[in-house]
């Protein structure tokens, strides 16, 4: 296993945010030609305007001369009602295309404005699916992580006799592990009535003979069914390892190793979530013209991740979901909101978390 993240943050499909971009500028050129169109129209139709305009005052004059030639000019006269009529038409005709392509292309630019933004959007709703499946795809090793060590040997022989020698052992055990897998904060071995009994981290963390009966997440993983299951717990803040953000996973620790064996232990390894996270949500790859806020949420709409690193278990964002587990829309202020729940991966279910992008004007 790598002593990385496990897994980068990209884009969702090959050449997805490439084409995305693509899109946008696609849009501009049309939204760019159909101005021009527009204006060109109106351009062209004051042009004629002017010309039938003219027309109408050569029309004027020339009745004004034809009346004063008396009898010799009434046919002169004939002639020129004909053009002022004509110029009239003309002058119609050119207002009612001024009007008629100013409408059609004002049509066409609501419309594109229409399709543009719809296209942010699911732009960004897929981008908030790719970030909520790489901290499940994560969260799914650390699972497997956890009911894997909770069978060591070490760990099995100090759960079930936790004399000095094995407490050490099971400690240096541990500390191997943390060596290899850098994205834990710390591994505890708990006895079934909470209280830790070895770490591997001991010269960084004392953590052992503190109590933890009371967590959410040990109780839980103290009442576990076999070896096979697992406790995934809230990312929180965890006063005895520095205050630090984690997110705990727990499995039981079982005579022999086996998943059917009697409980004896409980094992926590602690994820260190912050620079984990941070990773993901800074790695979606939205545009700077976006003005885009990338989040994780949990089940509370708790903000646990953020892009900008702000109001991290403390902030709160309500979601308008309307009954769907994707989508996006604009709130009152305008600005948009594009969210997808967690799909889960392979066995692990998900916590019911979202991945969120809020985007600026």
């Amino acid at each position: 296993m790598s002593a990385a993240l496990g897994l980068k943050a990209k884009p969702i499909a090959n050449g997805t945010t490439e084409l995305a971009d693509d899109d946008s500028d696609i849009t501009a050129l049309i939204n760019r030609l159909t101005a021009e169109v527009n204006q060109i129209a109106v351009d062209k139709t004051k042009s004629i305007q002017q010309i039938t305009n003219q027309m109408k005052m050569l029309a004027l004059n020339a009745l004004i001369e034809s009346s004063r030639a008396g009898a010799q000019g009434a046919g002169f006269a004939v002639v020129a009602q004909e053009v002022r009529g004509v110029g009239q038409q003309v002058e119609t005709i050119a207002r009612e295309l001024e009007t008629q392509l100013t409408k059609r292309t004002g049509d066409l630019v609501s419309s594109i404005e229409r399709m543009s933004q719809r296209s942010r959007g699911e732009r960004m709703m897929d981008l908030s699916l790719n970030a909520i499946e790489l901290i499940d795809r994560n969260l799914y090793e650390r699972t497997c992580d956890v009911r894997w060590w909770a069978t060591d040997s070490a760990v099995v022989d100090c759960a079930a006799s936790p004399a000095p020698a094995a407490v050490t052992y099971a400690s240096e055990r541990l500390g191997v592990i943390l060596g290899a897998y850098t994205v834990y904060l710390d591994l505890w071995l708990c006895d079934l009535d909470g209280n830790v009994i070895a770490n591997g981290r001991a010269d960084r963390f004392r953590v052992v003979g503190q109590n933890v009966a009371h967590t959410k997440w040990f109780r839980e993983a103290k009442g576990l069914r076999s070896g096979d299951d697992y406790v995934a717990g809230d990312v929180e803040n965890q006063p005895l390892l520095g205050n630090a953000q984690v997110a705990t996973y727990c499995a039981s620790v079982r005579t022999g190793g086996q998943a059917n064996g009697a409980p004896i232990g409980v094992l926590a390894i602690h994820f260190d979530w912050e620079p984990q996270a941070r990773a993901i949500v800074q790695g979606i790859r939205v545009g700077d013209q976006d003005k885009a806020r990338v989040l994780l949420v949990d089940s509370n709409f708790r903000v646990i991740a953020a892009s900008d690193g702000q109001g991290i278990l403390s902030e709160r964002i309500a979601l308008s979901l309307n009954g769907q587990p994707s989508g996006f829309y604009q709130d009152r202020i305008g600005t948009l909101v594009a969210f997808h729940a967690t799909p889960g991966y392979e066995t692990y279910r998900g916590l019911g978390w979202y991945g969120v992008i809020v985007c600026g004007g």
